[in-house]
């Protein structure tokens, strides 16, 4: 009987061992790692940074707007830019100075200013910039700064030795929202087509109501592998954000 229990433990602790290794292996404790009053930057795997600036709104108050910083090689690229110039000025600087990374390309995924509100500093820099054709078409009907590359359905972009992905999926949000992916951490950009667990509805000036939630049903099926899914505003998640942004646009 003695034997037999110390058999069991034995077999239990191994078991427990087993079990514990994939979860140290898989797990990224998601850190803030720089904050001034403009800009909030977070690292949230190994190679990929959310920012955060902020946007001032008659209606909702002071929004966080997220961007995605992700980098391979001292390489990087840059989805959404901060919602001005001199916020973007400060993210380019701390790309620069502390990741010690070149800046590949810019990449706004829709015409509002809490995506493309801070280009001309990225272009300053004489860093590329590609956005979906309707939004370069957008951004020069209301005046803001306009992109320097467009493509018509989607792009791939080199970043070091891996790629990224910008695509148009459908209407949402607003007639032009691109979305981000990063195959090598399987991270997905969602900009402002993606909603954070429990937000409402937001700004629907310029959105498709209808259309939004087919929309996002084809970026869940277009990356079924996806691990990290980040909004343009609010927390990041998985990918039940997009279950979440189906369920809230849903028309019967």
């Amino acid at each position: 009987m003695e034997i037999t229990i110390k058999s069991l433990f034995i077999i239990l602790f191994s078991f427990a061992i087993v079990s514990c290794g994939p979860q140290k292996t898989d797990s990224f404790k998601a850190k803030e790692i720089y904050k001034s009053e403009n800009l909030i930057i977070t690292q949230i795997s190994e190679n990929s940074f959310i920012h955060t600036s902020y946007k001032q709104t008659n209606d909702f108050g002071n929004v966080p707007c997220n961007g995605l910083v992700v980098k391979n090689n001292n390489e990087t690229i840059v989805f959404d830019t901060p919602i001005n110039d001199k916020s973007s000025e400060e993210l380019i600087q701390w790309i620069n100075n502390h990741l010690h990374a070149k800046i590949n390309a810019v990449i706004p995924t829709h015409f509002h200013d809490d995506s493309i509100g801070g280009l001309q500093a990225f272009h300053n820099h004489n860093i590329p910039s590609y956005a979906y054709s309707r939004t370069t078409e957008l951004a020069k009907e209301n005046n803001f700064v306009i992109p320097k590359n467009s493509f018509s359905d989607s792009v791939v972009l080199k970043v070091g030795n891996e790629e990224v992905t910008a695509k148009f999926f459908g209407e949402g949000h607003t007639k032009d929202n691109a979305v981000g992916y990063f195959p090598a951490e399987n991270i997905l950009f969602g900009g402002c087509l993606l909603k954070e667990l429990e937000a409402g509805k937001g700004y629907l000036g310029d959105a498709n109501v209808p259309a939004w939630s087919e929309t996002v049903e084809k970026v869940k099926q277009a990356y079924p592998d996806v691990k990290i899914v980040v909004p343009g505003h609010g927390d990041y998640g998985n990918g039940k954000l997009l279950d979440y942004t189906i369920k809230l646009f849903k028309t019967q």
